[in-house]
């Protein structure tokens, strides 16, 4: 139960660059956009997103943001991108790692600190849960969190995935698969 008596909700996690936004690929890798100016969502997410919405489900963008830790990138510019991601997409939450591998932290992907702590923050029914990724660290997470998940496959020349439950092109995929199962 809720903390007001309410049911805890199914959630929809969902990774950034790849997965909302366009990733920029180098050499069959995916990287985040580097600027406001760079970041694009992708064709058809608000539209997926929005149907998902309305079906019940709370909207949580999980990401890890490694470039601040390497000091790549600023934190308070990651930060305006996903507040812009979080607005334009009406997300219910953001929850973001700004670690490196070798900081050893909780929230870093493939672990599932950022689900679990969404899920305690949000009352969110985990088993009842999603996770959709486009690498082999979403995947990872979202089943360690107990969740289904949902593979994004950007072809991109890495390590692939196992083990995930659907693998999908894009988002509008899901929201048909999902709006399917409810029926």
């Amino acid at each position: 139960m809720g903390v007001r008596g309410e049911m805890s909700r199914p959630a929809v996690f969902l990774d950034r660059d790849g997965v909302l936004n366009k990733a920029i690929v180098r050499d069959g890798r995916p990287y985040p956009p580097s600027s406001l100016d760079a970041l694009e969502i992708l064709p058809g997410v608000e539209e997926a997103l929005g149907t998902l919405h309305d079906a019940g489900y709370r909207l949580v963008c999980v990401t890890n943001q490694p470039d601040v830790a390497r000091g790549k990138i600023d934190k308070a510019l990651v930060e305006s991108m996903n507040a812009r991601i979080a607005d334009r997409l009406r997300l219910d939450g953001v929850f973001a790692c700004y670690h490196d591998d070798n900081d050893a932290c909780d929230c870093r992907k493939p672990k599932p600190g950022l689900l679990l702590r969404a899920a305690v923050a949000m009352d969110i029914d985990l088993g009842a849960s999603f996770m959709v990724g486009d690498r082999w660290r979403d995947i990872e997470a979202g089943r360690s969190a107990g969740c289904r998940t949902f593979f994004v496959d950007r072809r991109y020349s890495e390590k692939r995935p196992s083990g995930y439950d659907y693998a999908v092109t894009g988002l509008g995929e899901i929201a048909d698969i999902l709006l399917r199962r409810a029926t």
